[in-house]
């Protein structure tokens, strides 16, 4: 248990830590690839916005170009006839009226000392006049930002243009002007369509072009105010970057932070010109777009994270499932391992003295007989005990062979033919014996039972029922009361089986709520303070339990301390598809007097179905009455069955009072489920006519009751018949020499000579070298040396002679049903098994020689099992 809950804790354990690890995991790829999404969004912005600088600084170049070319064409279309004279006014107004006519508001010499002269427009002067100086004395093109009068910002473009001034000084460039509006249209700088907007800005940061929010002059002093620390880089260190990179002629990109919304700036400098252009794209639209993507990805990322997690609790659960399952399977393992154990331990306990209390009187017994051999009463008391502990002892060994049989799964059904009638008288009689040894009541009933005949393996069904009715006996103190019943009932399987209720009920010691639980189980006995002088192994019950299964039946148990047991076991078995003979008696009208109702009612519809009008009665009192009324009318019974044990008055001396009034022309029947040989005597005298044993089927009814249908002087007149084996010859294979005693000696005693043959081929020799009809009959051991008796038999019924096929009888130790069909294919008439038992041995060989049939029926039926 403490591993279990270890194991079970560290799994637990392993959920929660690959869980708390799936989060962290993709917590951190969340967090990695929104950090890689925007580097991704800062490098395209990047590349983006590189793309629009670049295109609106060829746009830029494009423009001035233009308006440069357009100086330098109006330069170089002055006529001819033209004074070169800078003072010339045919000069001046041709420069002028070029310049107006290409757009330019205004239009200037620009002298070597940085000073202007105005040919027509405005008076301008540069703001950054050193490098616009310096450019134009180079001979160079450049743009550059100037004002006008009003102060208002202009831009000033210039190309080399080399005339004589009168005054002396050196004209160096030709100067036209634009307003800043210009460029700032032409650019659309300040379109509000764009996702960008655009400024230009000199080195120190002022405006040449600014928005069209903007209110400030300097580009530096908008960072300072407006623009927030973002990725911990504030406006300052803004500047200072955007500077330097100013002063490195390089590019500059950075993302800054504006009204709460991060935008992306790039900067780059502006061809022909001391001015940069400043791009800024706000991140409004592609921000929203990131984070929609951002929200999916996320979600997507929680979505996976849930489904691998809820995918793991349920992997985690089916193995914790499982697991528990196991643990549990193999807690319960144990427990049964350690029962079973223990029961084995405890069996092995009880078969030590079980088989050791048989063992003891068959020993003690013997030592008995020997000492006192002289005494033929002693002898025969020692012997009749040695017989009783041998029978005890071999039934203690039967059930062991049959649960070891159950145990490897080796033990099969024989099914064959099978007659209720006679499967149940076997039981009867060899029950009786018990129960009159203590003094029990004992009855059975049959009920509505039509269908005799039926296929089952017998051996097996006698064994149930006798394992029943053993623990009754053995269980039910003296003078108790014993019933075993059957009932017929339809089959669910259908027309062609019929279902059998068979019922045994004591009123014995009955049994406690927790043994009924486990009565089924191997080894299991109640306590042992109620049972502990009764023998048994424990076993019996189990291997009942296993043979009622193995047919496809059920059996229940209802107990009580002290007021009995009832067993109740249902089978459905196929029907025989024998013809019964045609059971029809002559129109009788009989009387059944038995103390049970439904007996009655049952025996009653049974004689009615072979032709008899019945009448019953419960006790001897009623039945005279009805006997009496009957014989007034000139009406008697033509039989009366009156059962032994009827209350009050019993079966005899109800038939001795009948006889009285009757006289001796009606037959009286006692029907009864005890041995009524110690009561022949006095119930013939009583005028009892016959005897029928219960169990009443219809065909014992019809048996018993034919021969009173007969005229008076052919009825059945009591005879005893003896078995005389005189002059029959057997030869007797067998490989032990005391076995062949034994058997010689007790066979003997019935007339038959015996030959010993000491294994199969000898048998085989023996018999082939004998003249034919020599051997009556071979009694057959299966397991021999050099040949078994399998083979000897398939080499003798392989004979080329005319008694190739007499009577061959298996007599082995081997006893299983398996064995028997086996013996049964390889050509053997019958099958016995060890030890010897005389009345079987008899009858087997009373059918072989005089019956002429073949007898297949195992005699296993006279064992009896015990719990």
């Amino acid at each position: 248990m403490q591993k279990r809950n270890k194991t079970m804790r560290y799994l637990t354990l392993s959920l929660i830590g690959v869980s708390i690890s799936c989060v962290c995991v993709f917590c951190f790829l969340v967090k990695y690839m929104n950090r890689q999404s925007e580097n991704t969004i800062n490098q395209l912005g990047n590349v983006y916005m590189a793309s629009i600088n670049e295109r609106i600084s060829k746009h830029f170049e494009t423009m001035i170009d233009l308006r440069l070319t357009q100086l330098e064409t109006l330069v170089e279309t002055i006529p001819s006839n033209t004074n070169s004279d800078s003072d010339s006014k045919e000069l001046r107004e041709w420069l002028e009226y070029s310049a107006k006519a290409r757009g330019f508001e205004s239009l200037a010499y620009y002298f070597e000392d940085g000073s202007f002269e105005m040919l027509y427009g405005e008076q301008v002067r540069s703001l950054n006049p050193e490098p616009f100086q310096e450019a134009m004395q180079n001979g160079e093109r450049k743009v550059s930002v100037g004002v006008g009068e009003q102060e208002e910002k202009v831009a000033v473009m210039g190309i080399p243009f080399d005339v004589e001034m009168q005054d002396g000084r050196d004209c160096i460039a030709l100067v036209g002007k634009l307003p800043i509006e210009y460029l700032s249209s032409t650019l659309s700088l300040g379109d509000r369509d764009t996702m960008v907007y655009s400024f230009v800005i000199r080195k120190d940061g002022s405006f040449v072009v600014s928005s069209y929010d903007s209110v400030r002059d300097n580009y530096f002093d908008r960072i300072r105010a407006l623009y927030e620390e973002v990725d911990g880089k504030g406006a300052e260190q803004l500047i200072v970057e955007l500077q330097e990179a100013m002063e490195s002629n390089k590019d500059y990109a950075s993302m800054v932070q504006l009204y709460g919304e991060r935008r992306q700036l790039y900067c780059s400098k502006m061809p022909m010109s001391e001015w940069y252009l400043v791009t800024v794209m706000p991140y409004g639209t592609l921000n929203r777009t990131i984070e929609d993507m951002g929200g999916r990805s996320l979600k997507v990322f929680v979505v996976s994270c849930a489904v691998i997690l809820l995918v793991l609790l349920f992997v985690f659960q089916r193995y914790f499932k499982l697991n528990r399952d196991q643990m549990l399977e193999l807690e319960r393992a144990r427990q049964q391992a350690e029962e079973a154990n223990r029961s084995k331990g405890e069996f092995l306990s009880n078969m030590s003295h079980d088989i050791r209390t048989p063992m003891n009187a068959i020993v003690g017994m013997n030592a008995i007989a020997m000492a006192n051999i002289n005494d033929t009463k002693r002898v025969q008391d020692c012997l009749k005990k040695i017989g009783l502990s041998s029978r005890h002892l071999l039934g203690l060994i039967n059930d062991v062979l049959d649960m070891s049989k159950i145990e490897s799964g080796k033990m099969t059904l024989n099914v064959e033919l099978v007659s209720l009638r006679e499967a149940m008288d076997s039981i009867v009689s060899i029950i009786q014996p018990q129960v009159k040894e203590k003094q029990q009541k004992f009855n059975v009933f049959i009920y509505d039972i039509f269908s005799e005949n039926v296929r089952c393996d017998s051996v097996r069904l006698n064994q149930v029922l006798l394992n029943l009715l053993s623990n009754a006996v053995k269980f039910t103190p003296e003078g108790g009361s014993i019933e075993v019943s059957l009932h017929e009932v339809e089959s669910p399987k259908g027309e062609g089986f019929v279902r059998i209720l068979m019922r045994v009920k004591d009123d014995g010691i009955g049994m406690s709520e927790e043994f009924q639980a486990r009565i089924f189980d191997s080894f299991s006995r109640e306590d042992s303070k109620r049972v502990q002088k009764t023998e048994g192994t424990g076993l019996g019950m189990a291997i009942t339990k296993y043979i009622v299964d193995a047919m496809g039946g059920e059996i229940e148990v209802k107990s009580a301390h002290g007021e009995g047991t009832e067993f109740c076991v249902t089978l459905d078995f196929e029907r025989a598809e024998e013809m019964e003979d045609d059971m029809v008696l002559p129109d009788f009208t009989m009387l059944v007097v038995d103390d049970d109702q439904q007996l009655c009612e049952s025996t009653v519809a049974s004689l009615k179905s072979i032709g008899v009008r019945t009448e019953w009665a419960l006790d001897g009192e009623t039945a005279i009455q009805m006997v009496n009324e009957h014989h007034k009318n000139h009406s008697d019974y033509h039989v009366i069955l009156l059962d032994w044990k009827l209350p009050g008055m019993d079966g005899i001396r109800t038939a001795r009072e009948l006889r009285r009034q009757l006289g001796n022309d009606v037959p009286i029947l006692l029907i009864s489920a005890y041995d009524c040989s110690e009561i022949e005597a006095e119930a013939r005298a009583a005028g009892i006519s016959g005897f029928l044993s219960k169990p009443l089927f219809r065909s014992t009814l019809y048996y018993g009751l034919k021969p009173y249908s007969e005229p008076a002087s052919e009825l059945p007149q009591p005879e005893k018949v003896e078995v005389d084996f005189s002059g029959r010859r057997i030869l007797l294979a067998e490989d032990n020499e005391l076995n062949w005693e034994i058997a010689n000696e007790l066979l003997q005693d019935l007339g038959l000579k015996l030959d010993w043959a000491e294994n199969g081929q000898i048998c085989v020799d023996m018999f082939s070298q004998s003249e034919v009809g020599f051997y009556d009959a071979v009694l057959m051991d299966i397991r021999m040396p050099v040949m078994n008796g399998y083979e000897a038999t398939d080499v003798i019924r392989g004979m080329d002679r005319p008694d190739a096929s007499l009577p061959i009888i298996a007599m082995t130790a081997d006893a299983f049903s398996e064995d028997i069909q086996r013996c049964m294919e390889h050509g053997m008439n019958a099958h016995m098994s060890k030890p010897i038992d005389m009345k079987e041995i008899t009858r087997i060989l009373s059918k072989c020689f005089f019956g002429g049939g073949q007898e297949s029926r195992p005699i296993d039926s006279v064992e009896w099992r015990e719990v």
